[in-house]
């Protein structure tokens, strides 16, 4: 016993020996002396490694002692590879060469703000995105991004999410994927359901807020959000990524890569799935994707194709909860027909081209194309036949002129064109200028079919009780540069045209004939100075003219009024200073956002009963922005942002309705000096991340958000009440022998479980009262309720 209890400690010692072995060192670029922060280190063979950190070091334990093959690589550079032998008695110092194969950096050039940029900008890594990146939609991971609110129909960010920057909602922020327009050509907005899962195919975003460097696409008047996919990989992967969590949400993932064949070709692709039961009742989502890539990467040339679908079905919870059952049921739908659903699918195609034509000039051009249909169905019990355009049906001698109905509302719409842009910088880098443009086709098909109806008529299935077409021309040619004047002293110029036709043919759901035309010439001019001093600071200050037409909906409406919807024109003001040191980072910015006849509701009724936008001569934004970052110590770092502003409609006129008297009318109020609908005038969050020990990050992410109307009239009755939710975040990752790399991570969001709801809307009426006036106010509010306390848990698995 003796001698196996001596071999065991000698077997232990041995064990504790090996554990000992480590290496470290830092990863630099070999010209810039930079350090290559996210750069992979790799013991070949062993399954061990490490990414550098922030510091742009390195550090792999528990390394048995032998002689290894340590690979190093990073995105634009070229591959290194030592040969070593553990016990390492020094600490590595490794430099990589910049490659030698163009990279797909310029892809989104022209869309996108440098640091000399004289506009307001945040660029969000793929790291970031995949700390909080467990399934639920893009606007639910930029929650806690400057002057953000997000908010979801379901309640717990899956299915139809959306958001506002500024106080501006999604149909005011200009998004583009690879340089290529997402937004809507009719309702300018984005529609992220369609897109489950797609923050797993992101490389990197960036948000500009105001009107920014926007180029392509629906015209910014709050903000942009520019995406760019995942780039080449020079390594074969093979990665697995799930994830659950509250209400049985379900994420399924599965990503692979073939890195870069023959240093020339390299294809990834990802496949996923998303289910969820959903905060509110039946409020489910199921949502399927994929993300196919292929590129041919030379020397100074990128070819690539990217493929991406997605196909969503969701219950529908566009109603919201009546502020009556919102302390009692926060759950409530009002939908119980078990198909009330909505059904759609986009497919888009994108074919990019990249390259480098001389030592001075650049381009990229694109070719896209999105098929999109759809619809959503509905179950309309004791509906009226003549908004069918169907005659009273006779049984037994009665005439029926209501019954029950089952409806679908269809879409099915084309999208296609291109975009380009060419770079010059002189030799001497004083000079940085780009040449770009595009031009779009929207072709969508609305219609109407009855698929049930309680009583038989003369209608057969699929019959569309409405029909109508819409085409739109977007085409736009800009030409923007930096001239460095004195060192240090950036001067900056835009100048855009965009041109739009816009015609209508057909009957509208609401039996009116829309048929018209209309046309847009808008010149976009930005021009500001950037200053950089020897210090790290980076003063900036730039004046940008935005001008928006109205959407599909305006037009469509148009007829009940003297006059057509008129276009939107937004004057925007932007300056600040930027600092990055060491340890801490931090930007402040001053906002002036001026707007001219901006599109607001009003309460008007056109001519058959639809509520409908009409302009506002004046109203405006301005605040201030702060965010910034602190490392508190090797372990500790604080991070966050705090907006507050004004946000305001010189003159506002409501119309209600008045149902107490014998002859239905609307009565105008007339508001002066009133708060935008859905502005906060605070919005901010603080972020504390604590890394007790290597790869494990513990993180508390905190949100507030000052109320809000839902309405322009400053009403007190029609308001949604501030809140403060927090977060908890857990990231621990390693690599084990028999994958490259394991991260788990559990997100437990609204801790102290706040009821809040970040949305809903309202309306008010007269109806016959008691009194002096024989008539009382009724406002009718619904929210849409956040969940509480809830999670979701991932674990990913990389090969």
């Amino acid at each position: 016993m003796k001698k196996y209890g001596l071999s065991l400690a000698i077997l232990l010692m041995s064990f504790v020996a090996v554990a000992q072995n480590s290496i470290s060192g830092s990863v630099k670029d070999s010209q810039t002396g930079e350090p290559l922060v996210g750069a992979n280190v790799v013991l070949e063979g062993t399954g061990r490694g490490a990414t550098v950190d922030l510091s742009g070091k390195f550090e792999i334990r528990n390394i048995p002692s032998g002689s290894y093959v340590l690979r190093v690589s990073f995105l634009g550079y070229e591959t290194l590879k030592n040969s070593i032998k553990v016990p390492l008695n020094e600490v590595l110092e490794l430099n990589l060469d910049q490659s030698s194969i163009f990279t797909e950096e310029f892809i989104v050039y022209g869309t996108r703000a440098t640091d000399v940029t004289p506009t307001t900008f945040q660029n969000i890594k793929k790291e970031d995105i995949a700390k909080l990146n467990l399934g639920q939609d893009i606007p639910m991971l930029l929650n806690y991004t400057p002057s953000v609110v997000s908010f979801s129909d379901a309640g717990a960010g899956v299915g139809y999410t959306g958001l506002r920057i500024r106080g501006s909602d999604q149909t005011r922020i200009n998004v583009t994927v690879n340089g290529i327009p997402l937004n809507d050509a009719e309702s300018h907005g984005v529609f992220w359901v369609n897109m489950p899962d797609f923050a797993s195919s992101v490389d990197n975003m960036q948000i500009q807020r105001g009107v920014g460097t926007s180029t392509n696409g629906a015209a910014t008047f709050g903000a942009s959000i520019n995406i760019q996919t995942d780039t080449r990989q020079d390594e074969a992967y093979g990665e697995v990524d799930n994830s659950f969590g509250s209400f049985n949400t379900r994420r399924h993932t599965v990503k692979a890569g073939t890195g870069l064949i023959n240093d020339r070709w390299a294809f990834d692709a990802r496949l996923s799935q998303i289910t969820s039961d959903g905060y509110i009742d039946r409020a489910f989502s199921d949502l399927r994707s994929y993300f196919v890539s292929g590129g041919y990467y030379g020397d100074k040339h990128v070819v690539k194709v990217n493929i991406f679908s997605g196909a969503e079905q969701t219950y529908q919870a566009w109603e919201g909860v009546p502020e009556a059952l919102l302390a009692t049921n926060r759950t409530f739908n009002r939908y119980t027909y078990d198909n009330q659903t909505d059904n759609y699918q986009q497919d888009h195609y994108q074919l990019i081209y990249t390259g480098a034509l001389s030592p001075n000039w650049k381009a990229n051009a694109a070719l896209h194309y999105t098929y999109g249909r759809g619809y959503y169905e509905q179950f309309r019990p004791n509906d009226r036949l003549e908004n069918y355009n169907l005659p009273n049906l006779l049984i037994g001698g009665e005439s029926i002129a209501r019954m029950d109905i089952i409806r679908r509302r269809w879409l099915d719409n084309d999208f296609y064109g291109g975009v380009f842009s060419f770079n010059y910088i002189s030799d001497d880098a004083k000079w940085d200028v780009v040449l770009g443009g595009g031009a779009n086709r929207y072709d969508g098909d609305h219609f109407g079919e009855l698929i049930w109806m309680q009583f038989a008529n003369d209608v057969n299935i699929r019959d569309r009780y409405y029909d109508n077409v819409a085409v739109k021309d977007d085409r736009n040619v800009y030409l923007k540069g930096t001239y460095e004047a004195i060192e240090g002293l950036f001067l900056f110029g835009d100048l855009q045209y965009r041109g739009i036709d816009y015609r209508f043919d057909g009957i509208n759901n609401d039996l009116r004939d829309i048929s018209g035309q209309v046309s847009y010439n808008f010149f976009n001019p930005k021009f500001g100075l950037t200053y950089q001093t020897s210090t790290g600071k980076s003063w900036y200050a730039s004046y940008a003219v935005a001008n928006r037409e109205p959407v599909r909906r305006d037009f469509t409406d148009s007829p009940i009024v003297d006059r057509a919807p008129q276009a939107e024109n937004l004057q925007n003001i932007e300056a600040g200073i930027k600092v990055n040191k060491s340890r801490y980072a931090y930007n402040a910015n001053i906002y002036y956002m001026n707007y001219n006849n901006q599109l607001v509701l009003t309460g008007q009724l056109n001519d058959v009963g639809a509520y409908v936008r009409d302009n506002v001569a004046d109203s405006y934004r301005a605040g201030i922005e702060l965010d910034g970052a602190y490392q508190l110590s090797s372990k500790i770092s604080l991070g966050g942002n705090l907006a507050i502003s004004r946000n305001k409609i010189a003159e506002f006129t409501e119309y209600l309705d008045d149902y107490s008297a014998a002859v239905f009318f609307q009565e105008e109020i007339t508001y002066t000096n009133t708060d935008i609908a859905f502005s906060p005038n605070v919005v901010g969050s603080a972020i504390l991340d604590y890394r007790p020990f290597k790869n494990f990050e513990l993180s508390l992410l905190n949100k507030y958000v000052s109320s809000q109307y839902m309405d322009n009239t400053m009403n007190e009755n029609r308001k949604l009440d501030a809140f403060w939710t927090t977060d908890l975040r857990l990231n621990y990752a390693m690599r084990p022998r028999f994958v490259n790399n394991l991260e788990f991570t559990l997100m437990v969001y609204n801790i102290f479980n706040k009821l809040y709801e970040p949305n809903g809307y309202t309306f008010s009426y007269f109806l016959p009262g008691e009194g002096e006036t024989g008539r009382q106010l009724i406002t009718e509010n619904f929210y849409y309720p956040m969940a509480g306390t809830n999670f979701l848990a991932g674990l990913k698995v990389r090969f």
